[in-house]
């Protein structure tokens, strides 16, 4: 318990991030009984403000959570029209039919959304059915109970100057309490991160693996665009250097939606995600899309895809975690979203049905239950061994391997090979710098491929500069004493936004430099550093992104 003191306000269930799971339990808490006190507090300086997603949302959370979603105005207004698999070579493409993959893989019936938009409409319905929603509020810490439960989070804390101490418009924040508290934060969220870890959640899985995503919206010519089209490809630039893939979902309003997602099991520290990304956009296949068309928008964020083996106990005392906190990416249909709605109603009617048997602050056995027996098992559980397969025996054998895997499991419900591993966590994948050589990659032209950041002004990206950096180092000499000599500072290379440099000047020791204010809150250094050294947190305010409709 903190010794500061604060004011507090109690709740029935008090949600942390409004994302598409804590919002989806904040409403399913209200349908069932309207006289629940529900809060939502999220991070970014509004609803959608950091949330980055493909999409192609399949839309069964949201017939289980809102079955007239299209009479009330939920922004779903693409269905995919189109299913393109591309395997890239340098110079060309081979189309993949779609005929050889399992049903699963079918976009048909799913739609090309902005999630951002899709959040800020679910908070209207959340707010006129009476749950509290207050952006721009960052929660900073669990509370914790006399016997070690979840009580409580605090949020609105403001004021700490760089130096750590207090300034003269310090505000302490409150304690916001509940009955139960929903951890729905998103991928590597700082609250989920401390719970998985004092609670030992995951001692019985597998290590989390997780992927880099970024993306930029486009506005093309309008002879060009075909609202529907979804387009997935796989190999060039990456190559053997690194699993991943390119998604390109022609959208509304003549906007595409073009992304690339590298995953960070990678072993060559040289290798620079964003510059594949950029690479990536002067393929045949894609430049001519992108000649004389204006770039709206930019962001990333890490994605969880360790999959069924990798999801945590998802109920500790107090509380849960919902969604990405959890882990619940289909790695092969890259999506989420539906499962983090399933995760949300799934929460919110074991927390109704405890509440209304006069029980708080105990284990939500019943939605871990629920979540690894219902629609977010069905879907996570027959392509479990994709991402594994893909890690150990490369994209081009995985893809039969895999393909195989999945078919049996969905025509019989049984994997030939079983449950395989993960092993090592995407840190410890990274290798030392003297096994590999630097990557030559080529300068961007300014039209079609930028560099760093340029494109993180378009992110909307904005930090005080007065507050301390959200980004800790466990160590400040590591970088430089270990990370550079071993690993060559991949840090410089694996962010996306730019935010960490090596400072080299003649006559003057290396300097490892943290850009805080660049940080676009995707979580790579918390996850890829190698030497596991930096910690992202939660800046204070609504800092951060601020995505239009991402």
């Amino acid at each position: 318990m903190s010794e500061v003191q604060r004011e507090s306000m109690e709740y029935d269930v008090v949600i942390v991030g409004a994302g598409p799971a804590g919002l989806s339990a904040a409403i399913r808490l209200k349908q069932l009984d309207a006289d629940l006190s529900v809060v939502v507090l999220e991070k970014g300086s509004e609803v959608g403000a950091h949330i980055l997603s493909g999409a192609v949302l399949d839309p069964s959370g949201l017939n289980a959570l809102m079955p007239d979603w299209k009479e009330r105005g939920a922004p779903l207004n693409v269905p995919v029209t189109e299913d393109h698999f591309l395997m890239l070579g340098a110079a060309g493409s081979l189309r993949i039919p779609n005929w050889p993959m399992p049903p699963l893989m079918s976009n048909h019936g799913n739609y090309i959304v902005s999630m951002g938009n899709v959040c800020r409409w679910m908070a209207e319905q959340a707010e006129a059915m009476g749950v509290e929603i207050f952006p721009g509020m960052s929660c900073s810490e669990l509370v914790l109970g006399e016997d070690g439960r979840v009580t409580g989070v605090v949020a609105g804390e403001f004021g700490i100057e760089k130096d750590g101490t207090k300034g003269d418009g310090y505000e302490p924040g409150m304690e916001l309490l509940g009955k139960y508290v929903f951890l729905a934060e998103g991928v590597r969220g700082s609250l989920s991160k401390q719970a998985i870890a004092r609670f030992g959640l995951d001692k019985d899985c597998e290590p989390q693996k997780y992927g880099l995503g970024m993306k930029e919206i486009w506005e093309i010519d309008p002879a060009l665009h075909k609202p529907g089209k979804v387009v997935h490809t796989m190999g060039w630039p990456l190559g053997g250097n690194a699993g991943g893939g390119a998604f390109l979902y022609h959208a509304e309003n003549n906007q595409i939606f073009l992304g690339f997602v590298v995953h960070l099991n990678y072993e060559n520290p040289y290798l620079a995600p964003y510059n594949e990304f950029q690479r990536f956009k002067h393929h045949p296949e894609i430049a001519p899309l992108l000649k004389g068309a204006k770039r709206v928008a930019y962001g990333a964020r890490a994605i969880s895809e360790g999959g069924w083996q990798s999801i945590p106990q998802v109920a500790f005392p107090g509380g849960a975690l919902l969604g990405c906190s959890a882990g619940l990416v289909n790695v092969p249909r890259i999506k989420g979203n539906h499962n983090a709605m399933h995760s949300g109603i799934a929460a919110a009617e074991a927390a109704h049905a405890a509440i209304g048997a006069g029980r708080a602050g105990d284990t939500l056995s019943e939605y871990d239950a629920a979540l690894k027996s219902g629609p977010v098992a069905r879907d996570l559980k027959p392509v479990r061994n994709v991402k594994p397969l893909w890690s150990k025996k490369g994209m081009l054998r995985s893809l039969v391997y895999g393909g195989i895997d999945m078919w049996l499991a969905q025509l019989t419900g049984w994997n030939p090979w079983g449950t395989q591993g993960h092993g090592k966590t995407d840190a410890a994948a990274t290798g030392e710098a003297e096994k590999f050589s630097p990557i030559d990659y080529p300068k961007p032209d300014g039209r079609i491929s930028f560099d760093r950041l340029t494109n993180v002004s378009f992110s909307g990206t904005n930090h005080a500069e007065n507050q301390p950096s959200h980004l800790r180092l466990a160590d400040p000499e590591i970088p430089v004493a270990v990370n550079l000599p071993k690993y060559a500072e991949p840090a410089q290379r694996y962010c996306p936004a730019g935010v960490y440099e090596v400072v080299e000047k003649p006559g003057e020791p290396p300097r490892f430099q943290v850009n805080a204010q660049n940080c676009v809150h995707c979580k790579t250094c918390d996850i890829k550093d190698p030497s596991q050294n930096i910690t992202w947190v939660t800046p204070q305010g609504g800092d951060g992104p601020n995505y239009p409709n991402m």
